[in-house]
């Protein structure tokens, strides 16, 4: 019985959340609160492929963990984030950088794709650009709204919401996510979705960040992460461990205070347990082992506390959960990779009796 239940869970939560001391930490500098985030339905994938805060990057150098493909580029402190400037789109061309990956074909639907934006006030449209065997296809993020461009010339947009648009758009931290299934394309900026595309007429195997920069007008982003799994809702698959997995709770630097883009994980928490009122959940929090042991052990009760109090507030009972911190103790990755670090930092929801 046990078992049938979470995996009937599993189908409908297929991804999300997790807890750190540091690295998946996120800008304090967001422009809405947790509260805007209630409808919020974006959860990440289960694995990280990538993940880079730019925190171990020396101030005004290029980060090793990207390859400079056009233009020119650097990590400043500014803006309150370790920030990714795009500096230069050299010879009439983009401004772009990759991840540095062991292969070149790294995504394979479903996955996600998360960063921190800051648009810089007159400066042009920060880009995704989309590789594929068929050809490179493009997403682009303006004040006027969201563009989309495919390998064979399909284009489509959407415009913003208008507490966002145009003006407003610009010299604040922005949440992008966006959520891939076959060749689907959801993309979430703050707490609203924005943007879907049914038939990207494409199918990416990697990415690039990109556009026209210049020193004065730069492109500059942080805290990016991609994960394969997860995203969007996925029925029908076989799970039967008595426990959900997550990476998408994000908290304030060294604090327990959630995030809001943690709504989309916490959301569908609340779900299972609003559909399966006999279920009952031990919240685990985890950690990396940057920083001390003991540090990291009570940060990560605290964090764990800060998840059941937010989803008492979300109509739980109390009674349903208990929480414990494990800090940096039960590893599931190596720590000698900053993506084994990432997946280590995580919230586990495990079953009670």
């Amino acid at each position: 019985m046990r078992e049938s239940v979470i995996a009937l869970l599993l189908a409908t939560f297929a991804c999300a959340a997790g807890t750190s001391s540091r690295a998946q930490d996120a800008p304090a500098t967001a422009p809405a609160g947790i509260t805007a985030y209630q409808n919020y339905d974006f959860t990440p994938g289960d694995t990280i492929l990538f993940a880079d805060d730019f925190t171990a990057v020396q101030d005004g150098e290029f980060p090793d963990r990207w390859e400079l493909v056009n233009g020119q580029a650097v990590v400043n402190n500014t803006h309150g984030l370790p920030t990714f400037l795009l500096t230069d789109a050299s010879n009439g061309g983009y401004a772009r950088v990759a991840p540095r990956m062991k292969t070149k074909s790294y995504l394979s639907a479903p996955y996600t794709i998360e960063f921190d934006l800051y648009p810089v006030s007159g400066a042009y449209p920060t880009m995704l650009f989309f590789e594929s065997p068929s050809g490179e296809g493009y997403l682009n993020f303006s004040h006027d709204g969201l563009e989309y461009h495919s390998a064979d010339d399909k284009t489509l947009d959407a415009n913003l919401p208008a507490s966002m648009a145009s003006s407003a758009f610009f010299e604040t931290w922005r949440h992008v996510a966006v959520a891939f299934k076959g060749t689907q394309m959801k993309v979430y900026v703050d707490q609203y979705r924005v943007f879907v595309v049914p038939d990207m007429h494409m199918t990416p195997t990697s990415v690039q960040w990109g556009g026209m920069a210049s020193a004065d007008h730069p492109l500059a982003f942080s805290n990016v992460r991609i994960a394969s799994g997860g995203g969007m809702n996925m029925i029908g698959q076989t799970f039967t461990d008595a426990k959900i997995v997550t990476h998408g709770i994000n908290f304030d630097v060294d604090k327990a205070t959630l995030r809001p883009e943690s709504m989309g994980t916490l959301n569908q928490v609340k779900r299972i347990l609003t559909q399966n009122p006999a279920l009952k959940f031990e919240i685990d929090g985890h950690t990396d082992n940057s920083g001390a042991a003991a540090h990291n052990l009570t940060l990560s009760q605290q964090r764990a506390d800060a998840v059941k109090a937010q989803l008492v507030t979300l109509g739980i009972a109390a009674s349903r959960l208990t929480t414990k911190g494990f800090g940096d103790t039960k590893p599931i990755a190596s720590n000698a990779t900053p993506d084994g670090k990432a997946n280590n930092r995580r919230v586990e929801f495990v079953t009670m009796k």
